[in-house]
């Protein structure tokens, strides 16, 4: 075999192991999404660059308030990005003065943008069961999440992962809290 062909293969083999990783590491460890909407605004903007953990939910369970991401069921190649607000096994309730209330008692939190003026669902106390959690996005006013019935509970195989890093707008740059 001459030297330039064993050089060509070489170079190939090396290119198809980069790719081979690359591929493995976006399919089981993270990757970039953008934020699209103004649903998680202020602490997400339309257009910012993320990198998604697909690794944790593996080995742990996620967290109240963690930024997670999810597909639309109804979307074609469409995701979601909210924030978890009711854990497995807890009732969730939001009362007609934008207070969320979790097993009865009321929710402090200062990630809502604004008072929530429609309780959507979670008018009447639900119950989440095993796997399943309740979401919402910041600008609670604008935003499709669990209390719409098109979005409901999400499971947690539904979960791609956690917002974990903002890469771009590159003053932004940073965890995601």
């Amino acid at each position: 075999m001459s030297k330039v062909l064993k050089e060509i293969l070489s170079t190939l083999l090396y290119l198809l192991v980069i790719f081979g990783l690359t591929f493995l590491f976006i399919t089981f460890v993270a990757q970039r999404t953008e934020v699209s909407g103004s649903s998680m605004a202020p602490t997400l903007q339309d257009g910012d660059s993320l990198i998604v953990d697909k690794l944790s939910y593996r080995f742990i369970e996620p967290h109240r308030y963690d930024i997670v991401i999810f597909p639309y069921q109804y979307g074609n190649n469409q995701f979601f990005i909210k924030r978890v607000i009711g854990l497995p096994g807890e009732r969730v309730r939001v009362d007609f003065d934008g207070n969320i209330f979790i097993n009865d008692a009321k929710l402090i939190e200062n990630y809502g943008a604004e008072v929530i003026l429609d309780p959507g669902r979670a008018e009447t106390e639900i119950l989440l069961g095993e796997n399943e959690y309740f979401v919402m996005g910041d600008n609670r006013n604008h935003s499709m999440d669990s209390r719409d019935i098109s979005v409901g509970n999400i499971n947690k195989k539904d979960i791609l992962g956690k917002a974990f890093i903002r890469i771009y707008p590159f003053s932004q740059f940073g965890g995601v809290e």
